[in-house]
């Protein structure tokens, strides 16, 4: 590849990397009330550690182009602990230091288990109807969050029309771009769509100056709370841990049939390892731990470059982002609606993923269960709002109230306690009609 394109190719993931952590630290910052400095130390330690994360896996770990970044699941769980730590007469300094010590706990864990072999067991578990329920939910949860970002739902009630027509026009553009434009254009169809639809919101959406905090304490540790010993978010920590794997093993096994190959033990045991290790730091210094971002196959499969290069070089700009205080304030003036809208394009690909799976799987009115009951379950539970899980445990609230882990979890149990390869032989013939 040229030596242009590579460094185009690496940009684009620096826009894709950028686009999918700004909102982590920000949304955790609020939760655990932490002051301005902070949250923008957050916020360097989260673009400097997402590009470290990112070359190590693609260098030593799994070696394959997916980024690597703050887990959803995770972002998810800390932040739906947060929400309920007054009503559970604990203080937010508590929960960030049982956290901090549970999230170190889990990484530990997770390196042990890697390190044994626990790719082996996870990859017999995930059968093609197991990975297709992840890609149909994972679609799903994203691309209504992108869909409010696009109608610039984020922040008001309403819709915002301006807002809404731009990044209507911006999914035209990057869509035209797929199905018409030339080859190396359509390989940088995301970038392409983020750069004009930011200098076009620049010049129509003017925000007024302002002037940011520039001092920040990038190693500080513990910023969530001093570490505190509660069996209880210990043992949610070790859960959540376990069950972020799923991250590592549905994005591995997603990738293979893109780049046609085959993963190694060796592949997932390094890959297991450094997710493990991430936690680890995750834990010291206040970030949301790291898994592999199953929404890489959409990127992928949009962009069409599956070299590891340009994801070292987006990684490494990551790094220099977050190094220089004045690079992450400009890249913070990115409007989150044309992120979103852009990536909303991107992200469409995850479904043709989840049909693909299904190739050569025969469904009659017995087997349709094992597709319908995890899809169509995860998605109810995505659609109730998380205050109505108040009543439910907080150890398992994380896990219920994640229509994504539930779909998964059910996807999992149907496809190994049932034979359905017998059910889609016996098809009982339709009755006659009694004249």
């Amino acid at each position: 590849m040229h030596s242009t394109t590579m460094f185009l190719a690496g940009l684009q993931w620096l826009f894709f990397m950028f686009a999918n952590t700004v909102v982590i630290p920000l949304t955790i910052g609020d939760a655990f009330d932490l002051s301005s400095v902070e949250v923008a130390s957050a916020l360097q330690r989260s673009f400097i550690y997402t590009g470290t994360a990112c070359i190590l896996q693609a260098v030593f770990g799994h070696k394959y182009p997916l980024m690597e970044g703050q887990s959803g699941l995770w972002w998810g769980a800390i932040l739906s602990l947060c929400a309920s730590a007054s009503s559970a007469g604990i203080s937010l300094t508590e929960i960030g230091g049982g956290l901090a010590l549970g999230i170190i706990i889990s990484g530990a864990l997770v390196i042990i288990l890697g390190a044994l072999g626990m790719g082996q067991v996870l990859e017999r578990l995930f059968t093609p109807v197991v990975m297709s329920t992840v890609l149909f939910l994972l679609a799903s949860q994203l691309i209504v969050i992108f869909t409010k970002g696009m109608l610039g739902l984020g922040t008001a009630t309403q819709i915002d029309i301006p807002t809404a027509g731009l990044s209507v026009l911006l999914i035209i553009l990057v869509v035209w771009i797929n199905l018409k434009g030339p080859g190396v254009i359509r390989n940088f169809s995301i970038l392409i769509g983020i750069v004009t639809g930011w200098g076009v919101y620049a010049l129509f959406f003017p925000s007024p100056p302002t002037n940011p905090s520039t001092s920040t304490e990038l190693f500080q540790l513990f910023p969530w709370g001093k570490p505190s010993f509660s069996f209880g978010l210990i043992l949610m920590a070790v859960i959540t841990g376990l069950v972020n794997t799923t991250n590592t093993m549905a994005s591995i096994k997603g990738i293979e049939p893109i780049i046609k190959t085959k993963t190694t033990n060796n592949q997932y045991r390094r890959s297991f390892v450094l997710t493990g290790i991430n936690s680890i730091v995750s834990g010291l210094f206040g970030l949301v731990p790291y898994a592999p971002y199953i929404s890489s196959l959409g990127f992928l499969q949009s962009t069409l470059i599956f070299d590891r290069a340009p994801i070292v070089i987006g990684g490494a700009l990551f790094i220099l982002l977050g190094s220089v205080p004045a690079l992450s304030q400009l890249f913070s003036t990115l409007p989150i609606s044309v992120g979103d809208a852009v990536l909303f394009v991107a992200y469409l690909q995850l479904f043709s993923g989840a049909l693909t799976n299904l190739n050569g799987i025969r469904f009659n009115q017995r087997t349709i269960y094992r597709i319908a009951a995890p899809v169509l379950l995860g998605i109810a539970i995505m659609n109730i709002p998380a205050e109505m899980f108040g009543s439910i445990p907080m150890l398992v609230r994380p896990l219920l109230s994640s229509g994504l882990l539930v779909g998964i979890l059910l996807a999992i149990v149907l496809e190994n306690t049932i034979d359905w390869s017998k059910l889609e032989k016996s098809i009982p013939s339709p009755q006659k009609k009694i004249s």
